[in-house]
């Protein structure tokens, strides 16, 4: 079995880049490169981690089996810590291969997304916990717990939480983009 291409193949399929791959396995893309390539191995808990983030397993990996799965729970979350205990889970692992990829952010007082430059797509989002502030084209929306947001993503955009409380936003990007 060719580990490398079997990888490459399924980043494809998930419409990820090297780069992209990396940051969720939090690797570098050199690294992400060279198991592509065949010129490293990766040890099976990388290994692991890199099929979690395409959305499958050893298993499935090397059986070569495609299963649809339908019901997720929160031991196939991926979840990813940014800026001092932020987080972003991936509520669906594989995503990338759907048309609209779900998260749940959680922003503790004081925390922010980046700023995401203009691209294609659309996010809504619900605020499940606290209050948040959407800055969109310049603009500052305040959306607080039972409240949503929808939006072309062809503006510059983030989110941050001002509050003094912690923040949860169930975040629906469509194409996949966190």
């Amino acid at each position: 079995m060719n580990i490398g291409k079997n990888i490459k193949d399924l980043r494809f399929k998930n419409g990820l880049t090297q780069e992209e791959l990396a940051d969720r396995c939090e690797l570098t893309k050199g690294y992400i490169s060279q198991i592509e390539r065949n010129l490293t191995s990766p040890s099976i808990s990388t290994l692991i981690d890199i099929l979690d983030c395409l959305g499958t397993d050893l298993n499935n990996f090397f059986s070569k089996e495609e299963t649809d799965k339908i019901v997720y729970t929160e031991e196939d979350y991926f979840v990813k810590n940014f800026d001092d205990d932020n987080k972003i889970n991936w509520l669906i692992s594989n995503s990338q291969k759907y048309s609209m990829e779900p998260i749940l952010l959680e922003l503790k007082s004081g925390g922010k997304t980046k700023i995401d430059s203009p691209h294609n797509g659309e996010e809504f989002g619900y605020v499940l916990k606290g209050i948040i502030t959407l800055n969109y084209d310049g603009k500052k929306y305040k959306i607080k717990k039972g409240q949503s947001f929808y939006y072309l993503c062809n503006k510059d955009h983030h989110i941050e939480n001002n509050g003094k409380y912690d923040a949860e936003v169930l975040w629906i990007s469509s194409p996949p983009y966190f």
